[in-house]
């Protein structure tokens, strides 16, 4: 029989992903519109938008908060064409972003002394083939797949590469080992749910070193240039933002990270994440029909949770357009270039009674198209 409740919130989107709990747009600081990022309101918010940031997620000593353009794809770019060439680099990909990255190595910077080791989706790479004196990229979480690194206790203490983490729809909703990592990527629009076309780029004291003694072979454009006469430009970690940044954006931003505050910190936005995920794992427990595209449950995701089904491609599709339709659950279905499935988010801006209330909906729109 049809549920006769349906979530309160029915987005469960991987990006944008839904508002936090008791959003109101109209509750927003809107001082800064229509000024300019420049004046002293515009540099202010967006330095408190930095510093609030690296505060939440207790970066250590001497880490650098910059806001770029571009979103996370930008600002992984502008790590990438800023950085490498100087070592060798191994890429670890297991799903459509990372393969992105590693394909831009090879395609478009060309090095030649580029390695890239694949995991097929719903599985890791071999990180111990990772080189502590060649440069590292890896996403920390497979948004595309589901899949997320256990630990990275592969990454050694003493490298002499740098350590590059797509950690888009991890920063926030998961525990990152912030001293293995040199340079981290993330845009707002994901575990926080803000709005897009900016990114976040974090840099340690390693990869500013980097940054002012090495000088890339190719010609950088402005938009990526992070040096000037060999040195940092310290004003994009400072609230110089590079191009025009939406100042709305900022504001939507500033509001998300004083909820974060509010619930507890990160550590109480990642128990909210996880707690999302034990209600599935029960439900995928008590269902022969669904299980999760992780192979192994310490590397299943909590954030971008991806599922296959005992279902064809076109049978996923009806169920998919069936849960929309009945306003239960928009933007569940898989990425692209994944396997056909479900993928369901469940960061700590979803309510776990939403996720709760969904369930009977996902066996009742199985049978359906499936039997």
């Amino acid at each position: 029989m049809k549920p006769d409740s349906k979530p309160a919130n029915p987005n469960f989107s991987s990006g944008p992903c839904t508002k936090r709990p008791g959003y109101n747009l109209a509750a927003l600081n809107t001082d800064t519109l229509g000024r300019s990022h420049r004046s002293s309101i515009g540099k202010a918010r967006l330095k408190k938008a930095i510093d609030d940031t690296a505060r939440l997620l207790k970066l250590p000593e001497g880490y650098k908060v910059g806001i770029v353009p571009g979103s996370d794809t930008g600002a992984m770019e502008m790590a990438m064409w800023s950085l490498l060439g100087q070592r060798p680099v191994d890429v670890f990909s297991w799903e459509s972003f990372g393969s992105g990255w590693a394909s831009d190595v090879a395609k478009q910077l060309k090095l030649d002394n580029a390695r890239s080791f694949v995991g097929e989706y719903g599985e890791l790479p071999d990180f111990s083939q990772a080189n502590p004196d060649h440069d590292t990229i890896f996403t920390w979480n497979g948004t595309t797949s589901g899949v997320k690194v256990a630990d990275v206790d592969w990454i050694s203490d003493q490298r002499t590469g740098l350590t590059i983490c797509d950690a888009t729809s991890a920063v926030f909703a998961m525990e990152i080992d912030w001293p293995k990592i040199d340079v981290a990527t993330f845009s707002w629009q994901k575990v926080l749910g803000g709005e897009g076309a900016h990114g976040v780029l974090i840099l340690s004291p390693r990869a500013v070193a980097r940054l002012e003694s090495y000088t890339p072979e190719w010609p950088l454009p402005k938009i990526f240039r992070l040096t000037k006469g060999g040195k940092l430009i310290d004003g994009i970690f400072k609230g110089a933002t590079i191009n025009t940044p939406s100042m709305l954006c900022v504001e939507d931003y500033l509001d998300a990270l004083n909820w974060v505050e509010e619930i507890g910190g990160v550590s109480a936005a990642i128990a909210k994440s996880e707690e999302n995920l034990q209600v599935l794992t029960e439900f995928v427990a008590e269902n022969d029909w669904i299980e999760f595209l992780a192979k192994t449950p310490a590397t299943c995701s909590n954030t971008s949770v991806c599922f296959q089904l005992k279902a064809d491609a076109e049978q996923v599709k009806s169920m998919i357009k069936l849960l929309g339709d009945e306003e239960v659950a928009f933007d569940i279905g898989a990425y692209r270039d994944a396997p056909a499935g479900l993928r369901i988010w469940c960061g700590a801006t979803v309510e776990k009674s939403d996720v709760e209330a969904l369930l009977p909906w996902l066996s009742w729109a199985y049978q359906q198209v499936a039997q």
